[in-house]
């Protein structure tokens, strides 16, 4: 089983985890690169009901998914600003935790790509093999 515990960056929020990751990825999407700050987001996977958070500085705000248009909330720390989970209204049983969240990464290692439509040229490189999606992945 992966160590899923973690924090934010100034240790206000913590979170822990008693379940495994079903999912493992990298999302281009332009929310998340406007979220992280950076050029996309890796991001874990893990059963809603499976996932603790603590602290009382625990912040949200809410999306609207580009292609479910239902309501996602994105959680952060109001205190540092270190996004920790979204939780979509679209998949209510996951939670997608932040992978730089977490305390021990040197696991990761994520197995699709998501919203490639929107990833910047460089940060896609060809010789690294995982499933890649122009957009979502699709519904089975």
């Amino acid at each position: 089983m992966a160590n899923l515990d973690g924090s934010c960056l100034c240790g206000s929020i913590t979170y822990a985890c008693d379940a495994d990751p079903t999912a493992i990825g990298i999302c281009h999407c332009t929310e998340c690169q406007k979220q992280t700050g950076t050029a996309f987001s890796v991001v874990v996977v893990v059963p809603r009901d499976a996932l603790a958070i603590s602290g009382d500085t625990l912040a949200e705000i809410v999306t609207i998914g580009t292609e479910s248009n239902l309501p996602l909330q994105r959680r952060f720390c109001r205190n540092c600003g270190s996004p920790i989970v979204s939780l979509p209204e679209a998949e209510p049983r996951i939670a997608v935790i932040k992978a730089g969240t977490l305390e021990d990464r040197s696991w990761l290692d994520p197995q699709f790509e998501i919203w490639c439509e929107s990833a910047l040229p460089w940060s896609t490189p060809d010789e690294i093999e995982r499933a890649r999606f122009q957009r979502g992945i699709p519904a089975s």
